[in-house]
């Protein structure tokens, strides 16, 4: 699979970027944890629950199970140069291999900077990163490019299903509009997520540091009982042995008493 293809695979499909902390539902697909949250959030009032590309349905809440795998690909991608992950896409309309910085939705063409200066002035024309493949960005049933975002769904619609498909009287945004509204609020969440990461690396630190201080003082006071049992033991040694000389010394002359009085009786 070509790097681009890999990389359409890795976006989810509500907020069309690379997952975020990729969750996955029973039925299989995956989507960003922030995403997926507050779409079944939404789904709450309603009674049944259902998978925004599927639609398969769940009398209760469906669990989100974490996927490493995913994650790790995702963050991967993430942390590609931008060089790097256009490289391999050039502009539709140069003779020569000049790499392109922006593909438009709706001519399905890659644009250099030269031509995108020239297709700027055109309107009505979504345009996102550089891709070689517009599938994914396509509707399935009508096979037109996915322009709008029904509310009500939860899903990336084109102009045909809001008019005429089931889609229909549905409350509807451009999907650019949507897109950088989610993109924003996803990072409002990833600082948040972040400030309290500090925090809670500050308090571990704090913990470490007092876990070393009470490991420093723990040996310091065994050392310590050890030595004091060690004198304790010596100490009843020499007690003992005191003793033990003592009933001796006790014992020979009670011994030497009672033979000089046998020896008179005698």
């Amino acid at each position: 699979m070509a790097f681009a293809e890999l990389r359409e695979e890795l976006n989810c499909s509500i907020c069309l970027n690379i997952f975020t902390d990729p969750v996955t539902l029973s039925c299989g697909h995956n989507f960003c944890w922030v995403c997926i949250d507050r779409v079944l959030h939404s789904q709450e009032g309603a009674g049944v629950y259902s998978c925004p590309d599927c639609r398969t349905e769940f009398t209760e809440r469906p669990a989100l199970h974490k996927t490493i795998a995913l994650r790790n690909i995702a963050k991967s991608f993430q942390s590609k140069p931008e060089e790097e992950e256009n490289g391999g896409i050039f502009c539709t309309y140069c003779d020569s291999s000049v790499p392109a910085v922006k593909t438009c939705l709706q001519c399905e063409a890659s644009l250099c900077d030269k031509h995108l200066k020239k297709h700027n002035k055109s309107d009505g024309h979504v345009l996102m990163e550089p891709t070689t493949s517009l599938e994914n960005r396509k509707c399935s049933t009508h096979k037109k490019m996915l322009e709008y975002y029904c509310i009500e769904d939860s899903s990336c619609v084109c102009v045909t299903c809001c008019l005429a498909g089931k889609h229909k009287g549905h409350q509807v945004e451009p999907i650019d509009e949507v897109s950088e509204n989610e993109r924003m609020k996803l990072q409002h969440v990833l600082e948040k997520l972040a400030s309290k990461r500090e925090k809670v690396e500050i308090r571990v630190q704090s913990l470490e540091e007092h876990k070393l201080e009470v490991t420093k003082r723990a040996e310091g006071e065994s050392k310590r009982v050890s030595s004091l049992f060690r004198d304790i033991q010596r100490r009843l040694v020499e007690l003992e042995k005191k003793v033990l000389d003592e009933i001796s010394r006790q014992v020979a002359e009670v011994v030497i008493s009672v033979s000089d009085l046998i020896q008179q009786l005698e």
